[in-house]
């Protein structure tokens, strides 16, 4: 399994595995795939990523800002997805830790993960790679018309805004 940038031309199998991610109703809030335009002003793009073996793109990790505010300009929000016949395959760690060094490479002090309390293995792949709990957010936001709460993870950097 090779871990590398994301390209535009990957879009195709990464939106399928977004999909994918979707229809669990345990990943996201989104209920449908952006567009790629859309999809790409969102997201860093220092910090995209797709973990590749043999022309098959197994998962993808990006990081969005998580405002236009310059005092959070280090701050970023983590998506990780990993494919339906690749979840439980150590795909989604490897993803997490490249963007973990991707993203301080990029000066990022803080990121951070909203993840749904039902999203058990989400919440342990957080945990693995030193994220912490950091609350809930009660009743957040709608998914299929139900309210979700969203448990806050976070990851500080080790080197950046130490000083």
């Amino acid at each position: 399994m090779r871990i590398r940038k994301m390209t535009p031309n990957d879009w195709k199998q990464v939106s399928q595995i977004y999909l994918e991610g979707i229809a669990t109703g345990l990943a996201t809030f989104e209920q449908q795939i952006p567009s790629y335009e859309s999809w790409d002003n969102a997201h860093v793009e220092a910090c995209r990523l797709v973990a590749e073996q043999d022309g098959q793109i197994h998962g993808w990790a990006a990081l969005s800002p998580v405002s236009s505010r310059c005092v959070y300009g280090g701050v970023g929000e983590v998506s990780v997805y990993v494919g339906s016949n690749s979840r439980g395959t150590g795909v989604g760690r490897l993803l997490l830790e490249k963007l973990i060094a991707e993203s301080e490479a990029a000066g990022f002090w803080t990121i951070q993960s909203g993840v749904f309390p039902e999203n058990e293995p989400s919440i342990q792949l957080h945990r693995k790679v030193g994220f912490r709990y950091i609350g809930k957010r009660e009743r957040i936001g709608k998914s299929n018309g139900v309210w979700k709460d969203n448990l806050l993870f976070e990851k500080r950097s080790k080197t950046i805004g130490k000083d």
